[in-house]
């Protein structure tokens, strides 16, 4: 999952010099001023820009996503008088949070 726009990380690097951004996997990398050898955006960068936009499009579908089926789970396990809904939701749940979790390397 993205967590960033490139726009934003875009942004960031032009009102630092650094050029020629890219994406690897979930690592942005790009060149320096003045380097001849591409680094990745700091760390410390990324939990600002994060800190100061929020969330983006495709976690916040998944956090939309997630919240209609566990309503949709907990009405659904009210009628069938049942849990199974709910421990499917729990589920899909702890994979959608997971997938939230920003790997920081």
């Amino acid at each position: 999952m993205r967590h960033y726009h490139d726009e934003w990380i875009q942004e960031w690097c032009q009102e630092n010099g650094w050029t020629e951004l890219f994406v690897e996997r979930s690592l942005y990398w790009a060149f320096p001023p003045g380097a001849v050898m591409p680094e990745p955006i700091p760390v410390k960068v990324l939990k600002l820009i994060k800190d100061q936009k929020g969330l983006c499009t495709q976690e916040r579908t998944w956090l939309i996503f997630a919240a209609t089926i566990t309503s949709t789970a907990l009405v659904g396990s009210f009628l069938a008088q049942c849990p199974i809904p709910l421990v499917l939701a729990f589920a899909f749940n702890a994979v959608t949070v997971a997938q939230l979790e920003i790997e920081y390397t």
